[in-house]
């Protein structure tokens, strides 16, 4: 009986909280989809969408929207998805919008973009 009030006290929690709007329950894809959106920003350590290393995204893949150089001769791209990533160094890409592009995480923070099957180039995320 002790173990059907638990039950009760723990549904009645949870129609409450549902009530007030204070709870939000999603599947598996859409927190992927928000973890490769967030991909490439510096935030704090959360456990809002999960803490499961089988869950981390490792990689991007997209295609270019939009392209602006930058005064340092760079360019920034503006991804299908709205994010903007900046390249900081190697040799010159040669962007064009349409094409694809796949970002990676590579060693100490940093990230890693091959556009159309190129050899990668260092970039860095930027805020929108």
């Amino acid at each position: 009986m002790a173990r059907l009030g638990c039950y009760d006290r723990a549904v009645e929690a949870l129609n409450t909280a549902k009530a007030a709007n204070e709870l939000v329950v999603t599947d598996r894809a859409t927190v992927r989809e928000a973890k490769k959106g967030l991909f490439g920003l510096a935030l704090p350590s959360l456990k809002l969408f999960g803490g499961g290393k089988d869950e981390e995204v490792t990689e991007i893949e997209s295609k270019i929207a939009a392209i602006r150089m930058a005064s340092d001769g760079f360019p920034t791209f503006t991804l299908d998805d709205g994010a903007r990533w900046k390249q900081t160094d190697g040799r010159n890409t040669y962007p064009k919008p349409g094409q694809k592009i796949r970002i990676r995480k590579a060693a100490l923070g940093s990230y890693i973009a091959s556009i159309n099957g190129q050899p990668g180039v260092r970039v860095v995320r930027q805020a929108n």
